[in-house]
């Protein structure tokens, strides 16, 4: 059995969700069609033909209940009725062209609603709450996960203090950075936006969601920097810090860059194996007793760029 907690926590949600579906129900579709008549409309609409027996099914709902649903459409000239070919006596039932008017300005109504209760939500929490929705949706039906959607892009406006936050929170949580780290970020990228000439700083988005970053700062006609290589804890393993070097090297291509540098700390032991594997080597080191606790060693690796 599934802990006791998490059953616990389910059931809470599930209170809480039937409250806002009975919002929905009082105050979206309203008479004379509530949400489950609604319901059947929708799954009506754009079929040529299903039986009540069919949607019942899908729905849920009580065999007499829709029964009721069905005599109502008829009477209010919603759906039409045909003769099923396979079997005499079932009936394929489909809307009407009033009973589509019906329907779409159902839909339009609820769709007026529903952007009502979320009006005050931001951009990026109306995106955590249709993910959260997915997800709830795929595990309840054993859906098979899908590969995320990796997009790396060019930095927007707005996204460099986001940046920041994903340093500060990353190297806090797993390596004990102080708020010191962060200001040291923050001010690199400070200077970064004021200087933009020959560099690029790129996000990586997994499903809309931010999930790490890598940038390419000018150092001299023929050098370039590479910084502010982040990935968020819950994306690791997926291969995106792979894409986002990609991205960052074929950029210095383009640029004619012939060397490049990074600096990192000893111990970033996957960070420093994918550097390796790129072809950087490890050229100086020196103390840092300013980010944690205890001394860290910096290291700059470099690289020479291959032109050809």
């Amino acid at each position: 059995m599934a802990d006791l907690a998490k059953i616990e926590e389910i059931r809470r949600f599930n209170r809480h969700y039937a409250n806002i579906l009975g919002k929905i129900d009082q105050e979206i579709y309203h008479k004379p069609y509530p949400l489950s008549e609604a319901s059947v409309l929708a799954e009506l609409y754009g079929k040529t033909g299903i039986t009540a027996t069919e949607i019942r099914e899908k729905l849920g709902i009580d065999r007499g209940y829709m029964s009721r649903i069905i005599q109502k459409f008829e009477d209010d000239k919603l759906i039409a009725k045909k003769q099923a070919p396979s079997d005499k006596r079932q009936h394929l039932l489909h809307l009407t062209n009033y009973g589509e008017k019906v329907h779409l300005a159902l839909v339009d109504e609820a769709n007026k609603e529903v952007a009502k209760m979320v009006g005050s939500l931001t951009s990026h929490q109306l995106d955590q709450l249709t993910r959260a929705m997915h997800t709830v949706e795929k595990l309840l039906t054993h859906e098979e996960p899908q590969a995320p959607s990796v997009l790396i892009r060019p930095f927007q406006p707005g996204e460099l203090g986001y940046v920041s936050y994903l340093h500060g929170r990353f190297y806090n949580k797993t390596y004990g950075f102080s708020e010191l780290f962060e200001y040291y970020v923050m001010k690199g990228l400070s200077e970064f936006l004021m200087d933009q000439q020959g560099g690029e700083l790129w996000i990586a988005e997994v499903d809309g969601e931010i999930a790490g970053s890598i940038a390419i700062a000018r150092v001299d006609g023929h050098t370039a920097q590479l910084r502010w290589f982040v990935l968020d804890d819950r994306f690791q393993g997926q291969g995106i810090g792979k894409s986002l070097m990609d991205t960052a090297l074929a950029f210095c291509q383009a640029q004619n860059y012939r060397h490049i540098f990074l600096w990192t700390v000893h111990i970033l032991e996957a960070a420093r194996h994918l550097y390796s594997k790129y072809g950087f080597e490890c050229t100086e080191q020196k103390p840092n007793a300013e980010w944690t606790s205890q001394e860290l060693i910096e290291e700059r690796w470099d690289s020479e760029l291959d032109l050809h």
